[in-house]
């Protein structure tokens, strides 16, 4: 019972609201004006083709995203395989400019020592045990024991052995390296003897005045012409228990980064 008249209220409801959106409409056409029916219309109207061309546009624009990820991955392989390039012949630059500064630098020395021979060194003792260094000369160039070697700075050490094509080179800071020495200023005389990562200049009078800057040369012998640099007086000890003085000497060549040297032949 209750059931039916609800549902009786609810059509008169219905067509009372019906009747008055009618209404509405009619007064708006006699008016000229657009209806409360015609613009709930447009307006969903409107809404539903926005809402189908916003779904389109994605639709289309993932389709074009998906179908460029193959295309986008083949342009980023070859943009990374011209920068590996790129770096390696940059790198490969940079080590002829090296080797191309490292030949320059040693041009003036094979003009001062005509009879010299340039070499490269290539190889250095994986010990410290002793200070010796490889170069790519041997006997077939015309290098013999106990040749000289330097640099444009100085003194480097000497040869201790020759293959055909390599010599073994005892750098002026190992234990067994003994060279006549000078100190320039004053004609003293002395021994320049390796002491690992140092040189020391012995057996020099005490009358000698030694000073911190003092430059040390070789003196005429076996190996060197006099007046080549060994290195420079850093400290001098002048212990009253000692006959002679003894100096400690920076060498004047930078033994750990030898890359060219001229053997001085004899």
């Amino acid at each position: 019972m209750y059931r039916d008249e609800r549902k009786l209220f609810a059509l008169l409801g219905v067509i009372i609201i019906a009747a008055l959106l009618a209404l509405v409409q009619i007064s708006a056409a006699r008016s000229g004006r657009e209806g409360p029916i015609i613009w709930l219309g447009s307006s969903v109207a409107v809404f539903l083709e926005d809402v189908a061309t916003s779904l389109t546009r994605g639709v289309r624009d993932t389709g074009g995203s998906v179908l460029s990820v193959p295309q986008l991955g083949h342009e980023n392989a070859a943009l990374r395989a011209q920068n590996e390039q790129l770096a390696a012949d940059n790198a490969r630059l940079r080590e002829e400019l090296a080797q191309y500064r490292a030949a320059a630098s040693i041009a003036p020395v094979a003009d001062r020592y005509p009879d010299g021979v340039v070499a490269r060194v290539i190889g250095f003792p994986p010990e410290n045990e002793s200070r010796t260094v490889s170069i790519d000369r041997g006997s077939a160039s015309g290098v013999k024991p106990n040749d000289g070697v330097v640099t444009g700075d100085g003194v480097v050490g000497k040869i201790a052995a020759v293959t055909p094509f390599s010599s073994q080179v005892v750098l002026i800071t190992d234990y067994t390296s003994r060279i006549p020495a000078i100190v320039r200023e004053g004609r003293f005389w002395g021994i320049a003897q390796g002491n690992l990562t140092s040189v020391r200049l012995r057996y020099v009078s005490q009358d000698a005045r030694l000073r911190p800057g003092d430059v040390v040369v070789t003196g005429n012998g076996r190996s060197f012409a006099s007046g080549i640099p060994i290195g420079t007086i850093v400290k001098v000890d002048r212990s009253d228990a000692a006959l002679y003085q003894t100096a400690l000497l920076r060498p004047a060549v930078e033994l750990g980064t030898l890359d060219r040297v001229v053997v001085l032949t004899r």
